[in-house]
């Protein structure tokens, strides 16, 4: 249920709707506008009948049921948000990149790339420190060290960064350093996990599973955001399906539908959505028109080199071209770099 306060409501009738739903057994949680507040009661929804109570104040507009599953993440509870990462804002009138290696393999190569992403125009530094890989013998990453090199990428380049947690013991750890979590596809249904980066205070960038919906995306939003954290960005990166030429199906679909369904951000990652190297410019490009609020793209200083995922990996030459398309496509659809 939503419960809209009238404008003007001062903060002791505030106080005194919010005292009432919990009693109700329902969880609050305000949503602040700049006319009115919104508050999303979440809890058993036989015990419904009893909010419509709060009908009767003289500060209360309206008592109205949100139709959706996912409470806190449908767009019944507010138009648009905007979630900040550092000084970057996701979701506004800015077309937000971020770049960066698959992993931090060593300290050179994260300042490298760091400052040559931020040369082309990117926004938040990526990079994984902790990676779940397929084979148990793969490069699983330099954990805490990697986080330690990125933050010094930070400090050198002035650009926030975003990296994967796989495991609700590393939230506190990655939290430490961190601007922002990643939620990698095989996770996205990793309830222990989604709970504990929703107890957290970063940011989430929560990338869709590989055969998942769209509602299931947004269920796992909805249980990330239920434990207090509204700031996450959806991710659409690919799904699995039975075309072989590609690494997955890039979903762009996703993008629109998302936004008719959601008022979080969404960002697209043409690097796992194809997999293809000469793919990932005109995938990147395609995602401004469907409204897309910015991309996640591999970029390494020499990906013959890589550890992990070279060969959908961006040169910087090439990672540089590409920016350089986008500030042209940008503002046809009044985004901007």
């Amino acid at each position: 249920m939503i419960i809209v306060l009238k404008p003007g409501t001062k903060k002791e009738e505030y106080d005194h709707v919010i005292d009432r739903v919990k009693e109700y057994g329902f969880k609050p949680h305000p949503i602040v506008g700049e006319e009115r507040t919104v508050i999303a009661c979440v809890g058993d929804e036989r015990d419904k009948t009893q909010l419509h109570q709060l009908e009767s104040l003289d500060y209360v507009e309206s008592v109205v049921p949100i139709l959706k599953p996912f409470k806190l993440a449908s767009k019944e509870t507010k138009p648009r948000s905007v979630v900040k990462v550092g000084n970057i804002e996701i979701g506004n009138s800015q077309f937000v990149v971020m770049a960066g290696p698959c992993s931090v393999e060593t300290k050179e190569q994260i300042l490298l790339s760091a400052e040559q992403v931020k040369k082309a125009g990117a926004h938040i530094l990526r990079g994984g420190a902790f990676k779940p890989r397929t084979s148990p013998y793969s490069f699983q990453g330099l954990e805490e060290e990697g986080l330690k090199y990125m933050a010094e990428a930070r400090e050198k380049t002035g650009l926030p960064f975003v990296t994967e947690v796989i495991q609700p013991g590393d939230v506190a750890l990655i939290e430490k350093y961190a601007d922002m979590f990643q939620i990698g596809a095989r996770n996205m249904q990793n309830f222990a996990l989604l709970k504990e980066v929703g107890r957290a205070k970063k940011p989430v960038l929560l990338k869709r599973g590989m055969s998942s919906t769209y509602k299931e995306l947004l269920m796992s939003a909805e249980y990330i955001m239920s434990q207090g954290n509204y700031n996450v960005v959806l991710c659409e990166r690919g799904i699995r399906t039975f075309e072989d030429y590609t690494r997955n199906t890039f979903d762009l679909t996703a993008v629109p539908a998302l936004k008719e369904l959601s008022h979080l951000p969404v960002i697209v990652d043409p690097s796992h959505g194809t997999g293809v190297r000469s793919l990932i410019p005109p995938m990147a490009k395609a995602a401004i028109p469907v409204g897309a609020d910015g991309l996640i793209i591999e970029v390494h200083p020499n990906p013959e080199k890589a550890f992990s995922d070279g060969a959908q990996s961006l040169t910087p030459d090439q990672f540089g071209a590409l920016m350089n398309d986008l500030k042209r496509y940008a503002p046809l659809e009044n985004k901007h770099l």
